[in-house]
């Protein structure tokens, strides 16, 4: 998990959640808003359980919203181990990294957005084209959801 921010056209700032699969690189959430506290994270992940078995472990760094309490408590209930980077080691959270520049050069970059909704319907287009028709070629040029239909 990471995030990343933007801003609309008139300058307002809002936040990208990333949730990502390292195994097959998938692209498992991206939730916009204007602020995006732990409980928010929170109910990003529960919303992942609905479909989809939770991880053993989740990397991510240092944040305000990924230190408090409150996901700890979560992580505890659902026995998934948080496991933090070294702060200015960003290298250590490489896939998620590598995946927000695509996001920069692909979407953030690619458009002007007047509204978050704007930005939500961006982001699933570009989602539904990253896991269904881009080969990646560290999955031997297969997207993710092809890689997943294997297993």
């Amino acid at each position: 998990m990471d995030f990343m921010s933007d801003a609309l056209w008139n300058g307002r700032k809002f936040r990208l959640l990333n949730i990502a699969d390292d195994y097959n690189r998938e692209m498992l959430n991206m939730e916009i808003d204007y602020s995006l506290p732990a409980l928010r994270v929170i109910r990003a992940l529960d919303e992942l359980k609905q479909y989809r078995e939770l991880p053993k472990k989740i990397r991510m760094d240092n944040g305000p919203e990924f230190i408090s309490h409150k996901l700890d408590e979560w992580a505890k209930e659902n026995n998934v181990e948080l496991v933090f980077i070294q702060p200015g080691e960003p290298t250590q959270n490489a896939y998620i990294e590598r995946l927000n520049g695509s996001i920069r050069r692909e979407l953030l970059n690619a458009y002007i957005f007047h509204s978050l909704d704007d930005v939500r319907e961006k982001v699933e287009e570009w989602m539904v084209d990253y896991n269904y028709h881009r080969p990646h070629q560290a999955l031997n040029f297969k997207s993710p959801i092809d890689l997943l239909q294997e297993i």
